[in-house]
């Protein structure tokens, strides 16, 4: 059977210290097992899978009498929802399609949520919200709108049409479930947004569209539960991919290499790029240290962010990734001119393949480090796969660089001048930052 593979030859080992990050293997393997017994990676543990699927089960028929899902969150609680949209449900943004329909409203757009308002059917929509905290403004606000829609038009059973993806204990969200009876569903304690594709925030909707998510847990499980064992060890570590690719980060920054391409030969699977970006940036940018990951997608970047990446500055390195039993498609037709005819009697297919050889070795001779992510098959239980060693990748990373890999502590900054701005209590050193910032004499030039 053929397997995933991770091609290191091109990865400038020969030019990296990966010896000093590989030194941390011991102290790793004892963190990463204190922290599986505390239940603070519960992305990699995946104690709460049993229970969850048992719920998703027991919400399918439920689920599938609707035929639209809106779906409201912001980052986290967003992009699983469209790289897994985009790469196994495909027939949306195709012609003829008769539904499902998944809805992701990820960003505070007065022209989108005016127009899901307008069109969606109600009684035939089923509304998510997903907030770990229970209280994202950005989601929120989308939720006071969408329960005013539903109770126009349904003013007795409104709160059928809603879902919660929230905490079990805490937050607003948890306590409008319980006093408005709306059905919820646990996101995890300390599963923060970024690591929560594998949880009911990714699930459900994969659940709606009729992806198989049952492999898609599967095949994160055959790359994290090694890291789960309560055998594991620093060998063990050492061996297991996902450190081996944290060590070549930490050893790329070390070098001064502070940009990471994400470059997808996959096309369907292009926001898994946009997924690992805020994986990686939120989880690595921190104290001054991290690499800036960069989504690209073959062969549309071919024309035009590969010039920088090719011939700008020496700072970048490449996670490439590849599935060489992609679909051939249609052979091209004989009667094509003759400057063409090389791609006579070949399928369309195989010029996906030849492009992205030749950006590879394009990358790779002009001087970029590149590590291949090779996929057997491009289906639910690799995307797992990818999923779970990209987790754990990011996680071991941040602990070689003596980061915490889980917090946000810069975004937060944003957020509270955002509610200062909005009025919201407190928060009176934000509202002073404001004042002085909006009363500085402007320099301004028309254009």
């Amino acid at each position: 059977m053929a397997a995933n593979i991770i091609d290191w030859t091109n990865g400038f080992l020969d030019n990296l210290d990966i010896s000093t990050p590989r030194q941390q293997a011991e102290l790793i393997s004892k963190k990463l097992k204190n922290e599986i017994e505390q239940g603070k990676l519960p992305f990699c543990s995946m104690g709460y899978m049993p229970e969850l699927l048992h719920e998703l089960e027991g919400l399918k028929p439920f689920i599938q009498g609707f035929e639209h899902m809106l779906l409201l969150g912001i980052g986290g609680s967003a992009l699983g929802a469209r790289a897994l949209q985009k790469a196994f449900f495909q027939s949306q943004d195709q012609p003829g399609h008769n539904g499902p329909w998944l809805w992701i409203a990820d960003n505070v757009c007065v022209n989108s949520i005016e127009a899901y308002l307008e069109k969606l059917p109600p009684e035939k929509t089923i509304v998510v919200v997903v907030s770990k905290s229970g209280g994202t403004i950005e989601t929120i606000s989308q939720y006071f709108l969408t329960k005013e829609w539903m109770r126009k038009a349904s003013p007795e059973r409104w709160n059928d049409n809603f879902i919660f993806v929230t905490d079990k204990n805490n937050g607003f969200l948890r306590e409008q479930a319980d006093e408005l009876s709306i059905r919820s569903l646990e996101v995890p304690d300390y599963l923060g947004g970024r690591y929560s594709i594998l949880s009911a925030v990714g699930l459900l909707p994969a659940m709606f569209m009729g992806i198989d998510y049952s492999s898609l847990v599967e095949g994160a499980a055959n790359i994290l539960a090694p890291l789960a064992s309560p055998s594991l060890d620093a060998w063990k570590i050492v061996e297991h991919p996902s450190f081996e690719l944290a060590c070549w980060n930490a050893a790329l920054m070390e070098k001064g290499y502070n940009e990471l391409i994400f470059f997808s030969y996959i096309p369907q699977w292009a926001c898994f790029g946009q997924w690992f970006a805020q994986l990686w940036a939120e989880s690595i940018g921190k104290e001054g240290k991290g690499s800036q990951p960069i989504p690209a997608v073959g062969v549309t970047d071919q024309h035009s962010v590969n010039q920088m990446f090719l011939d700008g500055p020496r700072n970048k390195a490449c996670l490439f990734l590849t599935c060489p039993n992609l679909p051939e498609g249609m052979a091209f037709p004989d009667d094509i001119p003759e400057k063409f005819a090389y791609i006579k009697n070949r399928k369309f297919g195989e010029l996906l393949q030849a492009e992205g050889l030749g950006t590879k070795m394009a990358l790779c001779k002009t001087g970029v480090p590149l590590v291949e992510m090779q996929l057997a098959f491009a289906d639910e239980k690799a995307a797992g796969k990818l999923m779970g060693l990209l987790m754990a990748a990011t996680i071991f990373t941040g602990w070689i660089l003596n980061i915490n890999p889980i917090d946000q502590p810069a975004v937060e900054l944003g957020k509270r001048l955002a509610k200062a701005r909005m009025g919201a209590g407190g928060l009176a050193a934000e509202k002073k930052d404001l004042d002085a910032f909006l009363s500085t004499e402007r320099k301004e030039q028309e254009f």
